[in-house]
């Protein structure tokens, strides 16, 4: 069986901090903030894939129909430890979190009066896919159960609790009328992209357990960023993650984590595989394993294999534990450092920042976090790193403040705006 080469270094890592970015392929006057938009890839990982790029070229129907079956298969059982799943076929690689959230939420069969329950906080693109869902026939309801902060993961869980059982009550009323019990389809972040914070979400998927609610989890900044993942205690019905962020793999990297029971839920990948069997031609479980792995011929496997690649690096670095903490000082003592700088405040007030993980002017000054709006206030989402120091959120602050004072001077500060009215 063919398996991925492990990665060989010959010297011990450069310590976290600015040293750290000469394993990366940064502009030298570039200071990355935003690493959560697009990940990084270490420079030893694109090296190490050049191998399998090379395969790939120089025996195109070998590599294509034989030898990267071998070295997904190998990479998944890999992955399915990390992430702490039952068995490697529980897992299946998919281009990105959106791609695999989609294929969950296209494949369950809505009928009138059922509900997928999104959050004010759900990822755009995702909200939006519930939102046509709802537009189309059947036309399941789409609905959002609100956060705001500041709040703590106490409240959210009550008041999700609270929420859950408030529909299982309308829920009740509308199967009496329908004559059959409308299925509950609940999106759940892992970590909220805008803002930058962890959600309670284990103990919210233990809530949809106990409501009879489906839990589909969308983890795309977890895999990297937040340890002791282990999903099969956790037991989402669904959970999707990307690997070219927070874990270092290539773009174009994702996973779809779909427990046995669930598995005949995903009749069929978009596009639909040429392994597809209809369901009732199907003997025994479904084919849902094959049906990603001979998806399509002609995508780019080779960032997939990079997520073991990606492994081995984090190995080398010192592991979960040492990356993690590192970064998660950096976004606290960055965040608050930040805050003071602009004379404001940063988003997680909780005592022991239960929120935050890793998270916390791009053409003219070459620096960029991710701005957003929330609860009638902007908020900039910056990343910590292990290249990051608490002197980058220095510079970001300083330079917010040149690039409000600009704004002012050209466009005003508003008061103008409200004496005319």
């Amino acid at each position: 069986m063919a398996e991925v080469t492990k990665l060989q270094f010959q010297s011990d890592p450069p310590p976290f901090g600015h040293e750290m970015r000469k394993c990366f392929s940064f502009d030298p006057d570039y200071i990355n903030m935003n690493h959560a938009s697009y990940g990084s890839l270490p420079v030893a990982v694109a090296e190490a894939i050049k191998a399998y790029y090379a395969m790939a070229e120089g025996k195109p129907d070998l590599f294509h129909r034989f030898t990267q079956l071998e070295l997904i298969r190998n990479v998944r059982e890999r992955l399915a430890k990390f992430i702490g799943a039952a068995h490697k076929d529980e897992v299946v690689f998919v281009v990105n979190a959106s791609h695999g959230l989609n294929t969950v939420l296209r494949n369950f069969i809505f009928q009138e009066g059922d509900l997928i329950c999104c959050c004010n906080t759900t990822y755009n693109s995702i909200s939006r896919t519930a939102q046509y869902l709802s537009d189309i026939p059947p036309h399941p309801e789409h609905i959002q159960f609100t956060i705001l902060f500041p709040t703590s993961h106490a409240e959210i869980i009550t008041n999700w609790r609270a929420y859950l059982r408030s529909l299982n009550e309308s829920r009740s009323a509308t199967a009496s009328k329908l004559g059959r019990r409308p299925k509950i389809v609940a999106i759940i972040d892992s970590m909220i992209s805008n803002p930058g914070v962890l959600l309670p979400w284990k103990e919210m998927v233990k809530i949809c357990k106990e409501e009879d609610i489906w839990s589909v989890v969308d983890a795309a900044q977890s895999i990297g960023q937040e340890n002791n993942l282990n999903v099969a205690e956790a037991d989402p019905d669904f959970w999707v993650t990307n690997c070219h962020k927070w874990l270092f793999a290539k773009r174009g990297c994702g996973l779809l984590y779909v427990p046995m029971r669930n598995q005949h839920i995903i009749r069929a990948p978009f596009p639909t595989s040429h392994a597809y069997i209809s369901p009732k031609d199907r003997n025994g479980r479904p084919n849902f394993v094959e049906q990603f792995e001979r998806k399509e011929r002609y995508i780019d496997y080779v960032p997939y294999i990079s997520a073991s690649c990606a492994l081995d690096f984090r190995e080398w670095l010192g592991g979960e534990a040492d990356i993690n903490d590192y970064c998660h000082r950096i976004a606290l003592e960055g965040g608050r450092r930040l805050a003071s700088i602009l004379g404001t405040e940063i988003i997680d007030q909780t005592q022991g920042y239960e929120f935050t993980l890793n998270m916390k002017l791009l053409i003219k000054k070459k620096i960029y976090p991710g701005f957003f709006y929330h609860n009638g206030k902007w908020w900039a989402r910056c990343s910590a790193q292990i290249w990051s120091q608490v002197e980058d959120f220095e510079i970001l602050g300083h330079l917010i403040l040149d690039a409000c004072k600009e704004i002012v001077e050209e466009f005003g500060d508003g008061s103008e705006i409200e004496g005319n009215q």
